[in-house]
Parts: C-alpha cells; sequence; structure tokens
C-alpha cells in the first residue's frame, strides 16, 4: 500500500497548510508593521496638534494682550488724541452715508483739516457740493443754490462739526459724554459717547479706530433714527493746506446770509 504521504490528497492538503502557515505569518508581520506606522503617524498627528493648539493659545493671549492694553473708554480716547493733535493738518478720502426718512444716500470727497478747527470737504459725488469751516463761521453751499448760509461755529450743530475737534485743543473725553469702549475687528476699536451739547439732537457717536488711534469711520445716530455713517480712507497726515483752501467764494450771482445749517 503507497504512503499516505504520497496520495495526491495528502500533499495539497500538506501544501495548502504550510501555505496557510505563511500567509498567517505574512499577515502577521504585515500588520505589526501597519500598526507601527500607524502609531508613528498618530504620535506626528499627536504632536502636530498639540503644536496646533500651543500656536492658538498663544495667539489668543497676544490677542488678549494687545486688547488688554487699552483699559479703558478714556485712554482710548487719549490715544485718538494723541494721534491727531501732535498733526498740523490733515487730508484724508470720505465716504458718506445717509439713511432715515426714507431715503438711502452716498456721497464722497475729500475731507481737508487744519489747526485751528479748519475744515474743508469737497464733494466729488455730487460734484460741487461744498462744506467749509474757516475757524470762525461754517459755509454750506450746494450747485444751484443761490444763497449760501453762514453760521457761526458757536452755534453749530452740523454733523461733521464733530471732526473738526481732532485738530484742535480739545479731548475726545472731554467732547463725548457717557464714554463707552468696544472691540472691533483687527484689533480696532470702537469709541461710543455723545456729544456734549447736542443731546437734543444726537443719540450715539461711534467712532471705529485702529490701535494707533487712526480713525477709520464715524457712525451718528441722531435722535429721530437717522444714521450718517462716514468712512476714512487714504489718510495723509499733515497735508499741504493753505489758508486759501478755507476761505469760502460764493460763486457768481451766490449771495451769503447769516442763517442756520441744512437740516
Amino acid at each position: 500500500m503507497p504512503s499516505p504521504a504520497g496520495t495526491p490528497l495528502f500533499s495539497i492538503i500538506l501544501l495548502r497548510s504550510l501555505f496557510l502557515k505563511n500567509l498567517t505569518e505574512y499577515e502577521k508581520m504585515g500588520r505589526q508593521k501597519r500598526e507601527s506606522r500607524w502609531q508613528g503617524a498618530g504620535h506626528r498627528l499627536c504632536f502636530s496638534a498639540k503644536r496646533r493648539g500651543l500656536l492658538l493659545l498663544a495667539a489668543l493671549c497676544l490677542s488678549s494682550r494687545v486688547h488688554a492694553q487699552v483699559v479703558s473708554p478714556q485712554a482710548f480716547a487719549a490715544v485718538v488724541d494723541r494721534h491727531y493733535n501732535s498733526l498740523h493738518s490733515l487730508s484724508v478720502h470720505f465716504t458718506q452715508k445717509f439713511d432715515g426718512m426714507g431715503m438711502h444716500r452716498s456721497e464722497s470727497g475729500v475731507l481737508l483739516l487744519k489747526k485751528p478747527q479748519k475744515m474743508r470737504w469737497t464733494y466729488s459725488t455730487p460734484a460741487g457740493k461744498l462744506f467749509v469751516l474757516d475757524g470762525h463761521n461754517a459755509y454750506f453751499y450746494s450747485p444751484g443754490d443761490t444763497e449760501v448760509p453762514r453760521v457761526p461755529v458757536k452755534k453749530l450743530d452740523d454733523l461733521r462739526s464733530p471732526l473738526r475737534f481732532l485738530l484742535g485743543h480739545t479731548q475726545l473725553e472731554k467732547e463725548l459724554g457717557s464714554l463707552r469702549l468696544a472691540p472691533a475687528e483687527n484689533g480696532s476699536y470702537v469709541l461710543m459717547g455723545v456729544p456734549k451739547g447736542m443731546e437734543q439732537r444726537i443719540a450715539s457717536v461711534s467712532i471705529t479706530a485702529r490701535a494707533d488711534g487712526t480713525i477709520q469711520s464715524m457712525r451718528i445716530e441722531e435722535t429721530d433714527g437717522i444714521v450718517n455713517t462716514f468712512l476714512f480712507s487714504d489718510e495723509v497726515p499733515n497735508a499741504p493746506a493753505p489758508d486759501s483752501a478755507f476761505l469760502f467764494q460764493p460763486p457768481a450771482g451766490v449771495h451769503i446770509v447769516d442763517g442756520a445749517p441744512p437740516v
């Protein structure tokens, strides 16, 4: 009788057993390598996550530290004061937006300021519109007007007038009552208050400025719900500002009259 080992069936069973054994060992080795790679990758991912967490924590701490540098509305008002009171003149592009009484209007141009208390708003949209403050009187002109009202500074309650203090010798803390401060985007701050002496007309003035005191916008909310917003860009400190720029010369056929500023 032939040996069982010589039968084809036994040989097939033996080969199959050896194949399965080797396959098992191969899979075991492969699994160990994969686990080793996964553990290494997991360690790297864990380290990377920890690193990102530390960086995020550091960024949050730095942001908190920056905002913590300004501890009060009065302190930030002083920052704005120092930025503008150190200048002799200033030129800046502006966009003025009016919302209220069922209307929405947007105007733009260039604002020129000079110490003491001189300002000129030259509008490009609408072209020809002009507001001039010569340090004593204010003048308002729009194309087509036949009369231009002249208003003494002491009687001026125009919404543009709060900006004249930026190049004067006053302080925002003294000009604005009920001061409040809130953080804004990109490290800026919003200083809020009510212009003293204008409480019956102005409900709130919000001045958004960068940490160095540069004003980016001013939002004025009136007591009747009207909102005026001024956006500023391209500031030029100590820009050329001859005194002649603040002398109002009425166009031919236009007369200057004593009166109140337009509502």
